[in-house]
């Protein structure tokens, strides 16, 4: 898809951050930046450590060297309280939803309110009611428990609660992981949409290749400690790295390249593999 970022502003600015555990190096050296509005996605294998930076960004813990600034702050230096008021300018969906299973969905949505502002219980009913439906869930799934969804209604009711501060920052952890087809295909358009609505810079975690095609403006791909390469994906699918090439060969590669095709109203490749020629 083509970026709908108009404002180059750096959102997160990573530099030169390692990350050891023991003698095990996660990242070395790492650079990346986010700008302002983009959905950014990081990818990489297992083990290539693209968990272990979301937790750095999301201050769940520090790399070892280098520096992480995120909405101009610089992670590395903040106090208790300066972490908390950052903490309200982001929203986190982690990948199994993390909904206190005791509470409705709608007592999971309105905790954030509840804990960070003073706002009236009406009012923070009203909210969280307002956030379920712009997440696409209907009002009474607000009284049901974490328990009684699906794995689609799951997601988007911690979205809809990563949601409820109205944040700056969105951070999805495999948005659409478990999820069937058509579930995941409704994630896909409910993130560009609220990219589209809000003008919310996006980052997330996955391996689902049609959501990269079908939403992510840039991507970072992970391996071996490094960054390999970033770009759109069609910019990627023109790289020869053994690590970038691992997401556009074979069945899963080449059947998320034609979906992507389709979307675009262009004809199927007749070249098995070829790269997407949909701009970017």
């Amino acid at each position: 898809m083509e970026s709908q970022a108009q404002n180059s502003e750096a959102v997160i600015d990573i530099r030169q951050v390692s990350t050891r555990f023991g003698d095990h190096v996660v990242h070395s050296g790492i650079d990346l930046e986010v700008r302002r509005a983009e959905i950014f996605a990081v990818i990489g294998g297992s083990g290539s450590g693209k968990s272990t930076l979301l937790r750095e960004m999301i201050l769940l813990q520090r790399p070892n060297e280098g520096s992480i600034r995120v909405l101009g702050v610089d992670l590395q230096s903040l106090g208790d309280e300066e972490a908390l008021a950052l903490r309200q300018r982001w929203g986190v969906m982690f990948q199994h939803g993390g909904l206190f299973g005791s509470l409705t969905v709608m007592e999971n949505v309105g905790l954030p309110l509840r804990e960070h502002t003073a706002l009236g219980d009406r009012l923070i009913d009203e909210i969280a009611a307002s956030k379920l439906a712009m997440t696409g869930l209907k009002p009474e799934v607000g009284a049901q428990y974490p328990s009684e969804l699906s794995g689609g209604m799951m997601k988007r009711a911690s979205l809809a609660r990563a949601l409820a501060l109205d944040p700056e920052l969105l951070f999805l952890d495999e948005p659409t992981a478990g999820l069937d087809p058509d579930s995941a295909a409704g994630v896909d358009e409910l993130v560009l949409k609220l990219r589209d609505l809000f003008g919310l810079t996006i980052v997330m975690i996955t391996h689902d290749l049609d959501l990269l095609w079908q939403v992510a403006d840039r991507v970072a791909v992970l391996a071996d400690g490094k960054v390999q390469g970033v770009g759109s994906m069609s910019e990627l699918s023109r790289m020869d790295k053994p690590a970038i090439r691992q997401f556009f060969d074979g069945p899963r590669g080449r059947a998320a390249q034609q979906q992507d095709r389709l979307h675009a109203g262009l004809p199927e490749s007749e070249t098995i593999g070829e790269p997407s020629s949909k701009p970017k």
